[in-house]
């Protein structure tokens, strides 16, 4: 009959891995919560796996051992728990009582002390003991009823495995580390003698008193003398690595059994602490305002008929503001059908109007649904009235979908996703997350109402009881978190930014997205053709250096190709084998022209793949053109994304670059204009540093890249190589760039790179200057802003590890130049987009990329939008260093 078995866990072990192991994580409060958030993962995963009947957690008090009163210097060599955990420890102890885990201390004695004590209780009581840590100390436990696991590298440690690490027996590993000492624990051991020294003795001997027994057959001279005078520091190592085992502790078994956790409690933490996913994990219930979400009663209406519409909107219009949100049959304004619209005007309350709701299957509408032309008459007036502030969760895609179904939206007020996004850049924007972040609401889910995988049905088909709970829910929610979030907002001093020029933003972007741009589908096709045809010629000439052919796409392959077959030297192995990456080929290219080729291939083949059947599948049928979304909530430093397609990405100054952006074209009597910030986050580092002689170049109207290299090189005609230097050089300082980081761009030694940064602050001097007076007040108030007062925040400058550290820094040297980059742009936007409105032109904003603004001008408002663009581009902000704007026009975006 198989015995019970007793789990136990070095607690202190397992929240300084989960410490170290996530980085940068906290709660909207700016709680730091990276190692509960670890903890609690760790220990669900044993939970999950080994499914214990028994269960305990043992912890380090944190204060003075005996140990250290027998050696004043143990342990001595470690810093002291970094602030940021010590203020997790209290609710890593709530996580374990919440889990209905028994948590067990001692004052005076270790962790290791207290398993132990419980390890041979349990053994001479019947059980067997299973012990997950880390701890090599602990393996002196080991034997055939007690074995070790470590979680993290998923390992079983029995009595074969120490025999194995060690070259001793489980019970030999005290006398092992009297010996050789134990560095982590500062424990002295004897000098001169290492872990395999050890422990040839120890097999030897057999163990430290019989090693003292017959030290004079010892033949090493200098050997047997260090162990004769260090005997007493060879006996105290070893007290002080033995795990005292018999700790007086309370051992009734009853007590370390595990039934599960106390549910509410959990739930209650994981709140605070905002573990939404954990919740979901869990199967956990949130609790709002005393009560959870089953026992809520929602005050939510399905409105069907016209009285009741207008009932519903006489009474919204008195609102402080209204909450809007629809649903829809897809993601796409220009295909997809407007299912419902749900309003809310107080908290806890909200209407759905239902107008397309389908019996699954058909085409025939449910019942009880007013028609969409007696909706659309109350609607249009309401959403269109500016004087009734509207509010929501992404109100740029509603604003999108309503004008496909011939109502513009207007008096839009708040947007919860880009407050939540102004207030802490990192983490989450979606509504439900935020619901559970702010709210302590769990919304119900997609899936709840529509299925999910194969069985998914279209939200058309939702049944109209089920949909209004849904929908009139997120509009509710959106009420509730806009009441939340704006004093957040406040606090933060981001109540400007958001309102002068995020939320205007977000309707510029509406408009761009609707817009979408022209391509010219021919011509992609052909281009496809082009590239293939290319890719055909450089795999021929791939498959005769070879000497056959081979399968380029597979790095296996290519290996034995390369190494084997070609004795090519092998750069980099990887986990999976000999590596043949871009920096791999790159630097065998000069010893092989394969490499070159391949290196062309992959390119044309990312062309191919990524901008010809990427793009051609994006090109809308009814449009003929590429509705990109432009992300505004994504990049820490506020710069705008773009997916579907990714226009960032597209290349700019090559060949092909310029291949891929002829195709996007302007519509017949148009012409498309590009206007480009020249240089535009150097100038707005001469403004902030306020340093002479990057102002100087600028006012003069210098080339800064030329004026930097003929001081860094001492010449007057600056060759083009000079130029490209000084220019990586430039751009570099401003993303914080270390000399490796150089080294790594320019193909020169780290020395060479640390000289050309010292030479360029050594001209440059305030601008090193501001670095650091930005990381040092960032490392105080824990963010650092743009020009505008938008935050980044940063806790990992205060970080123990120095890479984690000095990433942190560069991102401060960083944000506040490139994040008021990002903001002069938006201002620009919306200067221009307002001109446009006031002047009644008929020009469209199209694109922006980078520093790059794309529009679509009609042939008589040429002349009117080259002085426009460049006004409101010029005069986005007033800087110390004048703006200057690079303007191209043509049909294609190319030819700009």
């Amino acid at each position: 009959m198989a015995r019970e078995r007793i789990l136990l866990i070095d607690g202190s072990g397992y929240f300084f891995r989960a410490y170290y192991a996530i980085k940068s994580l906290s709660n909207s409060k700016g709680f730091p919560t990276n190692a509960v958030y670890g903890f609690v993962n760790m220990l669900l995963k044993t939970l999950e796996t080994e499914k214990p009947k028994y269960l305990a957690i043992a912890f380090d008090t944190g204060k003075a051992t005996f140990r250290k009163e027998r050696y004043a210097e143990y342990k001595a060599n470690r810093s002291k728990a970094p602030d940021d955990l010590q203020v997790q420890i209290p609710v890593i102890f709530k996580a374990v009582d919440a889990f209905g885990i028994r948590r067990l201390e001692k004052a005076g004695f270790e962790a290791d002390d207290i398993i132990g004590t419980i390890a041979k209780k349990a053994v001479e009581d019947g059980y067997d003991v299973e012990i997950i840590t880390g701890d090599k100390d602990l393996m002196q436990l080991v034997n055939d009823r007690v074995f070790l696991y470590d979680s993290m590298k998923d390992k079983r440690i029995n009595t074969d495995a120490v025999k194995e690490k060690f070259g001793v027996m489980p019970n030999q590993i005290v006398d092992l580390l009297a010996l050789m000492g134990d560095t982590s624990d500062n424990i002295p051991g004897v000098s001169g003698i290492g872990e395999k020294t050890a422990a040839e003795l120890i097999q030897k001997f057999g163990s430290l008193d019989n090693i003292y027994e017959g030290i004079e057959q010892i033949p090493q001279a200098k050997r047997r003398e260090t162990l004769k005078t260090e005997k007493d520091m060879a006996y105290l190592s070893q007290e002080l690595a033995t795990v005292k085992c018999d700790v007086d502790i309370a051992l009734e078994w009853d007590t370390f059994k595990y039934d599960g956790p106390n549910k509410p409690q959990l739930s209650d933490l994981f709140q605070d602490m905002e573990f939404f996913q954990l919740i979901k994990r869990m199967g956990l219930e949130p609790v709002e305002n005393g009560v959870t979400r089953e026992n809520q009663k929602s005050n939510y209406a399905t409105i069907q008929t016209e009285a009741e519409l207008k009932s519903l909107l006489a009474s919204l219009a008195r609102a402080p503001f209204v909450s809007v949100d629809t649903e829809t049959t897809g993601l796409h304004p220009h295909d997809a059908k407007l299912v419902g619209v749900s309003l809310s005007g107080a908290a806890n309350s909200g209407a759905y109007i239902p107008l397309y709701h389908v019996i699954p299957g058909t085409t025939d509408l449910q019942p009880g649904q007013l028609d969409q032309d007696t909706a659309r008459k109350h609607l249009k007036p309401f959403l269109e009235n500016a004087a009734i502030k509207k509010t929501g969760q992404n109100l740029k895609f509603d604003t999108q979908m309503l004008r496909s179904w011939g109502v513009d939206l207007a008096g839009i007020e708040h947007d919860t996703l880009i407050a939540s996004y102004l207030i802490d850049a990192s983490g989450a924007h979606n509504l439900d997350s935020l619901a559970m972040r702010y709210l302590g609401h769990q919304n119900i889910s997609y899936e709840e109402v529509a299925g999910k995988g194969k069985t998914q049905i279209n939200f058309s088909e939702v049944a109209i009881d089920k949909a209004t709970n849904y929908s009139a829910e997120d509009a509710d929610v959106a009420f509730r978190l806009t009441e939340k979030l704006l004093p957040l907002l406040t606090e933060r001093d981001g109540l400007k930014l958001y309102q002068e020029i995020e939320m205007p933003l977000s309707q510029v972007l509406a408009e761009m997205e609707y817009a979408g741009i022209l391509v010219e589908k021919e011509k992609l096709e052909k281009m496809g053709l082009d590239l293939e045809a290319e890719m055909k010629t450089i795999e021929g000439k791939i498959y005769e250096s070879a000497g056959g052919p081979f399968n380029i796409q597979s790095p296996k392959q290519m290996g034995e190709v390369l190494f084997d077959k070609l004795n090519l030297p092998v750069i980099k192995k990887t986990k999976t084998g000999r590596s043949t990456d871009e920096s791999v080929l790159q630097a065998l290219s000069e010893k092989h022209e394969i490499c070159q080729n391949i290196l062309k291939f992959r390119g044309l083949a990312k062309l191919r793949s990524t901008y010809v059947e990427g793009l051609i599948a994006q090109i809308h049928p009814k449009t003929g053109r590429v509705h990109t979304h432009f992300n505004q909530t994504v990049a820490a430093t506020g710069r705008l994304s773009s997916t579907e397609p990714n226009m960032q990405n597209i290349p700019v100054n090559d060949e092909n670059g310029y291949d891929i952006r002829s195709v996007f074209v302007a519509a017949p009597g148009h012409v498309l204009m590009s206007a480009d910030y020249s240089q535009i986050e150097l100038r707005i580092l001469a403004h902030m540093s306020k340093d002479k002689g990057l102002s100087e170049a600028f006012e003069k109207n210098e080339d800064i890249h030329q004026a930097t290299a003929r001081f860094m090189f001492n010449v007057t005609d600056v060759s083009p190589e000079h130029r490209r230097i000084a220019k990586t050089i430039n751009f570099g300082v401003v993303y914080g760039q270390t000399a490796y980081g150089l080294s790594s761009m320019l193909k020169i030694s780290p020395g060479e790179a640390k000289a050309f940064i010292d030479s360029y602050f050594a001209r440059y001097s305030n601008v090193k200057t501001f670095f650091q007076h930005v990381i040092e007040t960032a490392r105080t108030t824990g963010y650092v802003s743009t020009m505008m007062g938008r935050r980044r925040y940063l806790p990992d400058l205060k970080a123990d590890n120095r890479m984690t550290r000095e990433i942190a820094e560069r991102a401060a040297i960083n944000a506040p130049v490139q994040g008021s980059a990002a903001d002069l742009i938006k201002i620009a936007m919306l200067n221009i987009a307002k001109r446009l409105k006031q002047e009644k032109l008929k020009s469209t904003l199209l694109l922006q990329v980078h520093d790059e603004l794309v529009f679509e001008v009609p042939d008589a408002e040429k002349q009117i939008m080259r002085k426009l663009i460049c006004e409101g581009m010029e005069n986005a902000m007033r800087l110390d260093v004048p703006l200057k704007v690079e303007l191209g026009e043509g049909h294609s975006w190319g030819d700009c």
